[in-house]
């Protein structure tokens, strides 16, 4: 019997499936759950604060104003089960919330708030290509001062190494595709802002080969999953982020069985 096929492709699904099929499988399609994790948690808590921060008239978008939004969305997110599961101590939790701060503090170091011309917010945009639907939330969409769509994606893990930058920049072509199949006009800058400790902003203009590139490798990703699906052939793909990968005990290549991934895992949550 078939595995049913997902009815929709994110980045962070082609990502997911790109870096190991099993766990694109346990995380999509049989949907177990995933404890918490802090560094995903963080990542929630800065993109709310920035978000409330860009709600802001331009000249009140201040460092001030952006911790006083640290400490609006760390309220609105206290009983989330991403931030109430997270079990940490009282230190850690301070330490947590500190880290949070300094990240927000970095985004000021790359550029002036007050000069973002903002056009949507945590913007949802779902696109049929095909008998498949792309969706994708873009953080943020601004125009430049020459009226260009440009694309936003901030980033709160590591920046790349020095040379693979532009393997990072997947989603935000993802993303000039909904724009164009979507509002009818391509961006006219795609970025990703690092707000790490090495705060830094990795950018590039999209054009209509990579848009139509772009298009390509999602609907040949998405016959990948249907084949595999169609098989319930889902394989590991053994690497470095198996040590944060919450399956790996249900997976063959560290001597689990993932038959019992839907009655242990399912059973935890």
């Amino acid at each position: 019997m078939s595995l049913p096929v997902p009815p929709t492709l994110s980045p962070s699904k082609i990502s997911a499936f790109k870096q190991c099929p099993l766990a694109f499988r346990f995380s999509v399609i049989d949907r177990l759950p995933e404890p918490p994790s802090a560094a995903a948690s963080k990542g929630t808590l800065v993109h709310r604060a920035l978000e409330l921060l860009m709600l802001r008239p331009p000249t009140d978008r201040t460092l001030t104003a952006a911790l006083a939004d640290l400490d609006r969305a760390r309220v609105e997110l206290a009983g989330h089960p991403e931030f109430a599961g997270l079990n940490l101590t009282e230190a850690e939790l301070d330490a947590f919330h500190a880290d949070a701060a300094r990240i927000v503090g970095r985004y000021f170091e790359l550029e002036d708030p007050a000069r973002v011309r903002v056009v949507g917010l945590e913007l949802m945009l779902t696109v049929p290509v095909g008998g498949l639907t792309l969706r994708g939330i873009i953080d943020r969409l601004e125009l430049d001062a020459d009226g260009e769509l440009v694309v936003t994606d901030y980033k709160t893990g590591g920046s790349p190494r020095r040379g693979y930058e532009a393997a990072r920049l997947g989603g935000v072509h993802f993303y000039s595709l909904l724009c164009e199949r979507l509002l009818g006009r391509r961006p006219g800058r795609i970025q990703l802002m690092y707000l790490s400790s090495r705060p830094e902003v990795i950018s590039t203009t999209p054009s209509a080969q990579s848009v139509t590139g772009t298009e390509r490798l999602a609907l040949a990703l998405y016959d990948a999953v249907e084949r595999a699906c169609a098989r319930e052939d889902f394989r590991p793909s053994p690497g470095r982020l198996c040590d944060f990968c919450s399956f790996r005990a249900c997976c063959p290549a560290w001597g689990g069985d993932p038959a019992l991934a839907t009655v242990s895992l399912g059973a935890a949550g």
